[in-house]
C-alpha cells in the first residue's frame, strides 16, 4: 500500500523512534516551545496520533528568557526492561538530561543531568551484556566527531571517560548519533553537512561499541544534496524494525517553495524503508533517494492524519497540539470551558521580546489552509491581542485590535527583521472580531470579518520572508493567539471563542 511523506506535517524535526511489541513511539525536537518533546504512537508506521509531551513542567523544563530557537535540541528515545527513556539537550538551561516513564503518555520523571554535560544529540544504547552507553557529540573537545561513554544508566553518573570513536566522512558538522547491534556489528550512524541542503546520513560499523569504526564505502546512506527534489535537506535519522521484519528510517527533512527556494513550514518527519546489501550495510530508501510517495508491501493500512479542525476551548485542558512560547505565566491563560473560551490577559512583554509573553498556538502543518479564531476583547491603555503568523522574535505578521489615540482600531502588521510597518488600520467600534489568515504556498493574507457579517482584506505577507532562509533558526511557523501590554501588565482580557484549522488540499 501507498503513503505520503511526511507522516509528520510541520515543525516536528529530529525525529527518533523505538518499538515495543506491536507499538511504535516517537519523538521531535521543539526548541523554545513548551511544553517540549512530543511523544506520537503508531501500529503501522504511518498513521500516528500524538499521545502527550515528555516535558510537561518549568522544572523539567527551564526556558527563562530562551531565544528563538534555543532550548530543547535533538532527543532520543528508548525502551529498556519496562521503562522508556528520553535523552536530549537543553541548550542554555543545564546542557544534556534525560527522563524516564512506564507509561509513554506520561507522566515522565523529574530530569536527571549529566555531570559532565558537553555537546549535543546525545543518544541511549543499551548493550546485551546490561551495559548502557551515551553516545553523542563532542562539545568542547578539540576534535570534531562522536564520542562516547558508558553511564549507570538509574544515577547519570559516568561509569568511564569520554571517548572519540568516529569523526564521519569529512561533512561538517558531524552529529545526530545512533548506535546499534545489528547482528554481529555495532552500526553507528550519524548526519553530516548541517541540517541544511548539504544534510546526508552517513554510517560505519564495528565488531566494538568503541571501535575502531569502519566507514561504508558507499557513503552517505541518505542524501538529497545538489538533486532538484522537493523534499530537501534529509538527515537526522533514527532506524527500526517492522513487526514484520523489515527495516525503516524516520529522519527529517523540509519542503522548499519557489525560486530561489524557501521553506517555511520548518523540518518535519519523513519515513523511508530501508535495505540491506550483501555485505550488510543499509541504504535508505532509492539508493539514498526518498520521493513524496512510497508503495511498500509492509504498508498494509490506508494512511490517515490526525487531525481536529475546531477548537471550541470547552475542554479543562488544551489538545496536545496547542503550544507555548516558553514556561507560560499560567495566570495569563484561563480555560472557560463552561462557556467554551479561552481568555488571555496580556504580560508587559511583546512579541519581539525573549522575555515570557502570552502566546499560545499551533504549527502550522500545510502550504494551503486557513486559519480563524472569534476574539472579544475591549483593549485600554496601549493594550492588543489577535493573531499572529510567527517565525520568530523578528519575524512575524498580525491582526490585532489595540488602543490608540484614546480609540479601538483594527491593524496589519508586518515584522520583517528591524523593519515594523503597520500596512494597515483604521477605527473598529465593536468589541467581537473574526480574525483570519488565509495561507497558500507563497503568500499569507488577513481578513477581519465584523458583526454584521462584511468581510475586510487588510492585506497579504510573503511565505518566503518568515522562511529560514530569511529568517534563520531551526523551527517552523506557527500560528498564535496571543495578548500584550506593550510595556505593562494588563488586566483586561482577550476572549477566544473558537479557533479553526481548514486545510484546503
Amino acid at each position: 500500500m501507498k503513503f505520503k511523506n511526511p507522516i509528520i506535517s510541520g515543525f516536528y524535526p529530529d525525529p527518533s523512534i523505538c518499538r515495543v511489541e506491536d507499538d511504535f513511539y516517537l519523538v521531535t525536537s521543539s526548541f523554545e516551545y513548551f511544553p517540549g518533546v512530543p511523544i506520537f504512537h503508531s501500529t503501522d508506521l504511518v498513521n500516528w496520533k500524538q499521545i502527550g509531551h515528555c516535558l510537561t513542567t518549568p522544572k523539567q523544563l527551564p526556558l527563562n528568557e530562551t531565544p528563538s530557537s534555543c532550548g530543547i535540541y535533538a532527543p532520543t528515545i528508548r525502551f529498556h526492561e519496562g521503562v522508556f527513556y528520553m535523552v536530549t539537550t537543553n541548550v542554555l538551561e543545564g546542557g544534556n538530561f534525560y527522563v524516564t516513564a512506564t507509561d509513554p503518555a506520561g507522566p515522565w520523571s523529574e530530569p536527571i543531568w549529566f555531570e559532565d554535560s558537553q555537546g549535543i544529540d546525545p543518544s541511549f544504547f543499551f548493550d546485551e551484556d546490561g551495559k548502557c552507553y551515551l553516545t553523542g557529540t563532542g562539545g568542547d573537545h578539540e576534535k570534531p566527531g562522536i564520542y562516547q561513554v558508558e553511564i549507570d544508566v538509574q544515577t547519570g553518573k559516568y561509569l568511564s571517560e569520554s571517548k572519540f570513536i568516529w569523526g564521519g566522512t569529512g561533512g561538517a558538522y558531524p552529529e545526530g548519533p545512533h548506535l546499534y547491534k545489528i547482528g554481529e556489528y555495532y552500526y553507528l550512524m550519524i548526519s553530516e553537512g548541517g541540517t541544511e541542503y548539504r544534510h546526508m546520513l552517513t554510517i560505519s560499523r564495528s565488531k566494538h561499541p568503541y571501535g575502531p569504526f569502519e566507514s561504508y564505502e558507499g557513503n552517505p546512506i541518505l542524501t538529497h544534496r545538489s538533486l532538484n527534489h522537493p523534499i530537501q535537506a534529509t538527515g537526522h535519522a533514527d532506524l527500526v524494525q517492522h513487526t514484520d521484519g523489515s527495516w525503516w528510517a524516520v529522519f527529517l527533512a523540509f519542503r522548499p517553495i519557489g525560486y530561489p527556494k524557501k521553506h517555511h513550514l520548518g523540518r518535519e518527519t519523513f519515513l523511508a524503508p530501508v535495505t540491506w546489501t550483501e555485505d550488510g550495510w543499509p541504504i535508505v530508501g532509492e539508493m539514498g533517494v526518498v520521493g513524496e510517495e512510497i508503495e511498500h508491501e509492509s504498508i498494509t493500512s490506508e494512511q490517515r492524519f490526525d487531525w481536529k479542525e475546531r477548537e471550541d476551548f470547552d475542554q479543562s485542558v488544551l489538545d496536545h497540539k496547542w503550544i507555548y512560547r516558553r514556561n507560560p505565566i499560567e495566570e495569563n491563560y484561563v480555560l472557560n470551558e463552561q462557556e467554551g473560551s479561552l481568555s488571555l490577559l496580556g504580560s508587559s512583554a511583546m512579541l519581539r521580546d525573549t522575555a515570557t509573553h502570552t502566546f499560545v498556538g499551533r504549527r502550522q502543518e500545510h502550504f494551503d489552509c486557513e486559519v480563524s479564531t472569534l476574539m472579544r476583547f475591549d483593549p485600554q491603555n496601549a493594550e492588543e491581542a489577535g493573531l499572529t503568523i510567527f517565525a520568530n522574535e523578528n519575524y512575524h505578521y498580525e491582526i490585532d485590535l489595540r488602543y490608540v489615540n484614546g480609540k479601538t482600531e483594527v491593524f496589519f502588521r508586518k515584522n520583517v527583521g528591524s523593519i515594523s510597518v503597520v500596512e494597515k488600520s483604521f477605527d473598529y467600534e465593536e468589541s467581537t472580531i473574526e480574525l483570519r489568515i488565509l495561507a497558500d504556498p507563497e503568500w499569507y493574507k488577513f481578513e477581519i470579518v465584523s458583526p454584521n457579517g462584511e468581510v475586510v482584506y487588510l492585506g497579504s505577507g510573503e511565505c518566503g520572508l518568515l522562511a529560514t532562509e530569511v529568517s534563520g533558526g531551526f523551527t517552523g511557523n506557527v500560528f498564535g493567539l496571543y495578548a500584550t501590554g506593550n510595556g505593562e501588565k494588563r488586566q483586561n482580557e482577550a476572549r477566544f471563542d473558537w479557533f479553526t484549522y481548514k486545510v484546503n488540499k
